[in-house]
């Protein structure tokens, strides 16, 4: 997967929403109590990821008319933040894990809306994906994730989290539409600058970076964005980390 623009370092030079903005639809809604309550951030068309170092949104725009594959190599409290934006603003979250306990105090907060699933490895059912009830399926399924039942399709995008680079890591990375990657090692990070054309300087930044702080890239553009959490996110998921 290559990319072309390229950043100054962790937080510098992002756009808003850094060409992940996805195409203007009926926009979703919740009751205004419940908007109080959970207090998380919304973008214009989509889910914030993050914020550059002035604080400007990035915005990734998960509903889309066509399939769309998301590669997260990186920590499940990331993971899980943008599962919870992504229901808040009405997308149905079907998540794939062989760890459910992980999953059960936030598929708990979040019960009285019906907004996410959780299913075993390989027990996804058909969700029924379209325009008026648009989904995400993460696959929480380990190093190795099995070659889910359910793919990306129209209005049903993918979010596969890897906790590490595995020796399936570049086969869903080259096919992957978006690719997010935090801390690794200093040989991961070489092996994935190979992978993504990155250059030097970035490369080798993916071993420094903090707690909450993923560099995105798709086929044209390169950013830092640091996730935020909001206290109700702080509430239920705790501080920005790593490794779990």
């Amino acid at each position: 997967m290559a990319t072309t623009t390229s950043t100054t370092g962790p937080l510098g030079d992002l756009r808003t929403g850094f060409g992940l903005i996805g195409p203007r639809h009926r926009r979703h809604t919740l009751p205004t109590e419940q908007l109080d309550t959970l207090a998380l951030p919304i973008g214009d068309d989509g889910v914030v990821v993050g914020v550059d170092a002035e604080g400007r949104p990035a915005v990734l725009g998960v509903s889309r008319p066509t399939a769309y594959d998301i590669v997260l190599i990186g920590g499940l409290w990331t993971a899980q933040v943008l599962a919870l934006r992504a229901a808040a603003t009405g997308i149905r979250v079907a998540v794939e894990t062989g760890r459910p306990q992980a999953w059960a105090q936030l598929v708990h907060a979040i019960a009285s809306q019906s907004g996410m699933t959780v299913h075993d490895v390989g027990r996804v059912p058909p969700l029924g994906a379209s325009a008026g009830e648009p989904v995400l399926v993460v696959r929480d399924c380990g190093m190795r994730p099995p070659r889910g039942r359910v793919v990306s399709a129209p209005w049903q995008a993918v979010l596969t989290l890897l906790p590490y680079l595995s020796p399936v890591a570049p086969r869903l990375v080259r096919q992957a539409r978006l690719v997010g990657v935090q801390r690794v090692s200093p040989d991961e990070a070489a092996q994935l600058g190979r992978i993504m054309n990155l250059p030097r300087t970035e490369q080798e930044t993916l071993s420094t970076l903090a707690d909450g702080v993923t560099l995105w890239c798709n086929e044209r553009d390169r950013s830092f964005a640091m996730t935020q959490a909001t206290d109700t996110e702080t509430g239920l998921l705790g501080n920005a980390r790593r490794v779990d």
